[in-house]
């Protein structure tokens, strides 16, 4: 059965049966709000050490950079609308092939061209990031952002984050007023944009 996340709630991601998951999907969801304008949202992964930022060139998977060097994380395609139901972008995560290194990994959502078209999250209603195991494709657990974010244009959605050997995942809906995956990055250290 699924867990229905609340903001801040941390969950183990273990199999029911106690083993550990492999490979997961990170769906990422949104709709734009009644009569509002097409809006590009875009989900990204950042992948970081233990210190909170990211190690080397190729740590931000995104439209433009859609796999990780490592293989161990990647899209599945960039969404221009948000429009039909269910996951609206993919990030695709294999927990065992991620490289030691790597304590945590961030999954982020912007606006494109947020500022130039004037848009923000305040145009956006039930957004959502959902884990769901790859194997089995069976959704393990949902966080809803329920909050209204007028304003903002970026917005971190969760992590898992590795703890004791084991995997877990942080819901976190912190809204914030980056323009981009450029300004977003540079908070987890990122600067590698070319």
């Amino acid at each position: 059965m699924s867990i229905n996340l609340t903001k801040g709630q941390r969950v183990d991601l273990s199999k029911d049966d106690g083993g550990a998951l492999r490979k997961v999907v990170a769906g990422l969801g949104w709709d734009v709000a009644d009569n509002g304008p097409d809006i590009d949202c875009d989900a990204s992964a950042i992948l970081c050490g233990a210190n909170g930022k990211t190690i080397r060139a190729g740590d931000v998977v995104f439209y433009n950079q859609p796999k990780h060097p490592s293989g161990s994380v990647y899209s599945t395609g960039d969404n221009l609308t948000g429009e039909g139901e269910g996951d609206d972008e993919q990030l695709i995560v294999d927990l065992a092939k991620v490289p030691s290194e790597y304590e945590k990994i961030v999954f982020v959502v912007t606006i494109y061209q947020a500022k130039e078209r004037n848009q923000h999250f305040g145009l956006i209603n039930n957004a959502f990031i959902r884990i769901v195991d790859a194997e089995t494709n069976k959704e393990i657990m949902k966080y809803n952002l329920s909050e209204n974010y007028p304003g903002k244009t970026g917005m971190i959605f969760g992590e898992i984050y590795r703890k004791d050997g084991k995997w877990k995942f942080n819901a976190i809906g912190q809204a914030t007023d980056d323009g981009g995956i450029t300004s977003m990055s540079a908070r987890f250290g990122y600067t590698n944009f070319k």
